[in-house]
């Protein structure tokens, strides 16, 4: 079986995807490729079960990009597609491309198309997409696992000691909690649990996900704003505080929390953040 997926979007719209994809990988033993946009394709190192991506940038492309991304899911026999964008020109590539089975949520190329998803998570709305096949999706059950060689360049990055390490990943826009805020939480929390250890991440940027999953496996609980990290975080099943994220938009599980709404971060005081970290 081999199985192809198109998933527009930035890096936090690939990394919802990957419980949906590792599934249809192990339950029907498919061979999987991914179409994404350049930037985000990084993301797809982190699971071993996409033996290859071609970047594709959905918003921009010419006639031509389209034609040649048709020469490229054409070549393999894929027997099935996935398709999360929507618009003609993908309708168009898709029906000559003799794949039999395409699962999306509308187009005249859909040989199935699905009904509303009725989680508001994102990983696990993509059950819709997979129900059609059998395959089932416990996106909260899934958990990345971190090659050995990142984890130990990742240990050499930490501070030093053995307490409990609080990693930091604010976004670092306009709208973010101040920056003020972020660099006085550490002495905050500190007072409260001595031995902490903290560690802030820059914005993803460009960076490899690798290295920052490596990070973020090794935290005791994340603090984040940043979309990717908070993402990988979910994904790791590391404890979180995710600022400016609602309830509803995460896994019900303990240990992970939305905190304030993601245009009232800018008022956000440090005393519902020591809080919801547990050392109100």
């Amino acid at each position: 079986m081999r199985a192809l997926f198109l998933i527009p979007g930035d890096a936090v719209r690939q990394l919802q995807a990957l419980p949906a994809v590792a599934a249809v990988a192990d339950q029907l033993s498919a061979q999987v490729q991914v179409v994404c946009a350049p930037s985000a394709a990084p993301c797809w190192g982190l699971l071993p079960a996409v033996e290859k991506v071609i970047p594709f940038d959905f918003a921009a492309a010419t006639l031509a990009d389209w034609a040649n991304l048709l020469g490229s899911v054409r070549e393999p026999d894929f027997q099935l597609c996935i398709n999360l964008a929507r618009g003609r020109q993908v309708d168009l590539m898709l029906s000559m491309s003799h794949i039999p089975t395409r699962i999306a949520a509308g187009g005249f190329s859909a040989t199935e198309t699905v009904a509303a998803a009725t989680s508001a998570w994102a990983d696990q709305s993509l059950e819709a997409y997979l129900r059609p096949i059998g395959v089932g999706l416990d996106a909260a059950a899934f958990r990345l696992t971190v090659p050995r060689a990142d984890l130990d360049k990742a240990a050499a990055q930490l501070p030093a000691g053995d307490g409990p390490l609080l990693l930091l990943a604010p976004r670092g826009d306009a709208g973010d909690w101040p920056a003020q805020q972020w660099q006085a939480l550490p002495g905050l929390v500190a007072a409260r649990l001595p031995g902490l250890r903290s560690l802030t991440l820059p914005a993803l940027a460009g960076g490899s996900p690798r290295t920052r999953a490596a990070l973020l496996a090794a935290a005791d609980v994340v603090l984040a704003s940043d979309g990717p990290s908070i993402e990988l975080a979910l994904l790791l099943g590391i404890p979180l505080v995710a600022l400016g994220r609602s309830a509803d938009s995460l896994p019900q599980r303990q240990g992970v929390q939305g905190l304030a709404s993601a245009d009232s971060l800018s008022t956000l005081e440090p005393g519902p953040v020591l809080a919801a970290l547990g050392l109100a």
